[in-house]
């Protein structure tokens, strides 16, 4: 049984996919940025706007529905949860609302609040991207897994050897 819900999404992912404006999950023990603006859970982000490129590693559970479902409907950002592909809301927001997702090899390491190391996680895990440029941030990431690029909303034009340049 986990000990705590804040499991902090380790730096090297956050490089790896670029800047972000805005992160509504930000935990309140959080000793590196993940976007320009945070809040945390005493900020309530499902109540705030979201603007801007947004970074969301949400409570893991029963809330990380309500975090994907206003992310889908934002379209534009990148989510961190479990592959849980069979659930009713990996359905609904990822498969069918997503544009792309990184399906990650191995289980990622979250930290500790205030930064410690922390053991595997307990799923694997999937960046779920919503808009073109984050799907190509995916692709560009070079973090170890597989992209699967879906075509809900607007398609992305995938680089490839025969693109213009």
């Amino acid at each position: 049984m986990a000990t705590t819900h804040d499991w902090l999404t380790p730096p090297e992912i956050l490089q790896a996919l670029g800047a972000f404006d805005m992160d509504p999950c930000a935990s309140q023990h959080q000793p590196w940025r993940t976007a320009a603006t945070q809040y945390t859970i005493e900020d309530d982000g499902l109540a705030r706007d979201w603007v801007g490129r947004v970074w969301c590693n949400p409570p893991y559970g029963p809330h990380a529905e309500k975090f994907l479902k206003r992310m889908a409907e934002h379209g534009n950002g990148i989510l961190l949860i479990f592959a849980r592909t069979e659930t009713r809301a990996f359905q609904e927001y990822c498969w069918n609302r997503a544009d792309g997702m990184l399906f990650m090899a191995g289980r990622i390491k979250f930290r500790t609040p205030g930064g410690g190391a922390g053991g595997p996680a307990g799923a694997p895990s999937v960046l779920v991207a919503f808009g073109c440029e984050n799907v190509t941030a995916l692709r560009r990431s070079h973090i170890p897994g597989y992209v699967v690029e879906l075509k809900n909303q607007q398609h992305c034009q995938t680089e490839d050897l025969f693109s213009a340049t």
